[in-house]
């Protein structure tokens, strides 16, 4: 038996906590900048590289360099096709033979269908009944097969895991593994080529899988660079487990941010690297989130997400603290979800 595979079993015959333990103590040896940059070369030519786009007259009474790296230029109108291109690149031949499956109402899933149609890998994804009937058919139409399952987007994805198990396929989380992670830092390798001398760079926050991959890349290629974790107070699980110093519940409450609401899985591997890149964090309102996402409308003609807006509102949030420097702010997704 290959060791991965040992390693594997033995990993899932842990309880939780165990899970937990080894997690932190294994995986900050593992996860590294060169894993980041290993994802790139391995999906340059096949996302987007977006542009980064002045943002300077939101503020023309402060003089901050004001960067917003595009992502909602992404094939799929979000971040998440690196990391899920990522993972099904780094397949075995025969795991990619068998399909994948993933579970998500929105942004994960879009960029997973898109990926597998691309790579000619079948795709099942499961969704729960609050999925936008939009998002529904746009996955449908990147290829993949919807399943719809439970009541709430926790228990479709426990029927995807099942799933995955049970036929032997890859479940591919939205930031519960490395590849997915180092997916997503693969925008730290672009900015680093687009704009040197960065002094912060502003992170919408959902399961860490964003923050954690540009974080990781960041502190090797520019150390002095601030990563800047964005909540939406009403959805902030993450940033209450760094602070608990484990994975925990935490009461959540309707916000603009979809796509970064959400619990946390306990064995989670982006809680440990996220303690250690994120420099600063920054919670804001519905009514902040809301306002951010006007203004850019506003002052840009650019429709982007709620979890970008919560990036956007934490910057203007804190922008005195700014003052004479360069800023970037992440735009992660345009996919507005419709009422």
């Amino acid at each position: 038996m290959p060791c991965c595979y040992f390693f594997a079993f033995f990993y899932f015959c842990l309880s939780p906590c165990l899970r937990v333990f080894v997690v932190i103590f294994c995986f900050p040896m593992t996860f590294t900048s060169a894993r980041v940059r290993e994802a790139y070369d391995r999906i340059r030519n096949v996302i987007v590289e977006t542009p980064l786009e002045s943002g300077s007259d939101l503020l023309p009474e402060n003089p901050v360099r004001l960067l917003f790296k595009m992502e909602n230029l992404q094939d799929t109108g979000s971040f998440k096709l690196r990391g899920a291109t990522n993972k099904i690149l780094s397949l075995m031949p025969e795991e990619a033979a068998r399909g994948v499956i993933a579970a998500s109402n929105g942004n994960h899933g879009m960029g997973v269908a898109a990926a597998a149609k691309r790579l000619g890998i079948r795709a099942e994804v499961y969704v729960s009944p609050h999925v936008s009937p939009v998002k529904a058919k746009r996955i449908e139409e990147y290829g993949a097969i919807i399943r719809r399952a439970g009541t709430n987007p926790l228990e479709a994805e426990l029927a995807a895991r099942a799933a995955a198990a049970q036929q032997a396929k890859v479940f591919i989380s939205p930031y519960n593994d490395p590849e997915v992670m180092a997916g997503q830092g693969t925008i730290a390798v672009e900015l680093e080529k687009q704009q040197p001398g960065i002094d912060a760079i502003f992170i919408a926050v959902g399961g860490g899988g964003l923050i954690g991959g540009i974080g990781t890349y960041q502190k090797m290629s520019s150390p002095g660079t601030e990563i800047v974790g964005c909540w939406p107070e009403n959805s902030r699980v993450l940033y209450e487990s760094m602070k608990a110093g484990t994975v925990i519940d935490f009461p959540e409450q309707p916000t603009l941010s979809e796509s970064t609401a959400g619990g946390l899985e306990p064995d989670s591997v982006t809680l440990p690297v996220c303690k250690q890149v994120i420099d600063r964090s920054v919670l804001v309102t519905e009514d902040e989130i809301a306002a951010a996402v006007k203004r850019i409308r506003d002052a840009k003609g650019w429709i982007i997400e709620g979890a970008a807006g919560v990036a956007v509102a934490a910057f203007l949030k804190e922008a005195k603290h700014y003052r004479g420097k360069t800023v970037v702010v992440v735009i992660c997704g345009g996919n507005v979800v419709e009422k």
